[in-house]
């Protein structure tokens, strides 16, 4: 089934055109029912539409890091738009709902859709045609290292099946995607400092070198006036208490190399921990863990 699809992208029309960078995880077609939020998870409960009809979900990933969500969204947003969609609701993690709609929501599982509880935005729009309403939700988050969307179509269950998507759009990328530390600092206050590593199961920075701590120092070198925190995060094995004391150490044996071999002032840096509470990926699969044990380095100055 899904092979016959993608051969049908390449002869017919197709509603979205994902970049080329995108590809497809998942897809699900039957004639089935799903409720499309139409509103904010609020006093307890999610206002959904209750659909019937043929039901196709697709999930994308989209290889390129440091994409923000609206980054993601925007040109999947304009061509429905072109595509005589109307919006009826969208949303952006906690003026969704935060944790509650996401979970409130029907999504395909991980690893082929990862959604980040802390950044992710949520579309609904719909159109009519001569054969009745359509309606078409976007799921849209991010880990550190790629984006990820969830399509959800449903139409007239006695429509002949017409291909979702495919990754005929230009490559999307980032200045920052592809740029230093530094640009990523300043479009978007925060980098995963991902070449870190630490001895097994301890807080110590191992021997190294490391390019993002020199790069790190030059930053605080090249703007004098700014602090950064180093915040150090984990996954979800062991408790929080636990987490949250490792991560700060982790984030603490970043902060003394820094100064010690890199010459950055002590006076511009801090050191904190998240422990699992700020997960970029799921922890439901050893890649997602693997993504979310980092430090991030965060601008924490108001003021240039």
């Amino acid at each position: 089934m899904c092979s016959a699809l993608l051969f049908a992208v390449q002869v017919q029309a197709e509603t979205l055109r994902f970049p080329g960078n995108a590809s497809l995880q998942h897809q699900f077609v039957s004639v089935d029912s799903f409720d499309m939020p139409i509103g904010i998870w609020e006093d307890g409960s999610l206002p959904v539409e209750h659909l019937e009809g043929r039901l196709t979900q697709q999930a994308w990933r989209i290889d390129a890091q440091a994409l923000t969500t609206l980054q993601i969204l925007r040109p999947l947003r304009e061509q429905l738009l072109n595509d005589r969609y109307r919006i009826i609701f969208e949303c952006q993690t906690e003026a969704c709902g935060g944790y509650d709609f996401r979970f409130g929501t029907e999504t395909l599982s991980p690893p082929e859709m990862q959604i980040n509880i802390g950044d992710f935005r949520f579309l609904a729009a719909r159109r009519y045609s001569e054969d009745g309403p359509e309606y078409l939700s976007l799921f849209v988050s991010r880990t550190a290292r790629a984006g990820f969307v969830q399509v959800t179509h449903i139409g007239p269950a006695e429509t002949e099946e017409e291909p979702l998507a495919s990754a005929s759009a230009p490559v999307l990328t980032t200045a920052a995607t592809q740029g230093s530390l530094q640009q990523q600092l300043d479009s978007f206050g925060h980098a995963v400092l991902a070449d870190l590593s630490f001895e097994t199961g301890s807080s110590q920075l191992s021997v190294g070198p490391f390019e993002s701590l020199q790069a790190l120092a030059d930053y605080l070198t090249l703007f004098p006036e700014r602090r950064i925190a180093l915040v150090g995060h984990t996954d979800a094995s062991g408790s929080l208490e636990a987490n949250i004391a490792l991560s700060k150490r982790r984030a603490a044996s970043a902060l003394e190399r820094l100064v010690s071999e890199y010459g950055a002032r002590r006076s511009q840096l801090d050191a904190q921990g998240m422990g699992y509470l700020s997960p970029i990926a799921t922890n439901l699969t050893q890649e997602g863990r693997d993504q979310n044990r980092r430090v991030e380095a965060i601008i924490i100055s108001t003021s240039e």
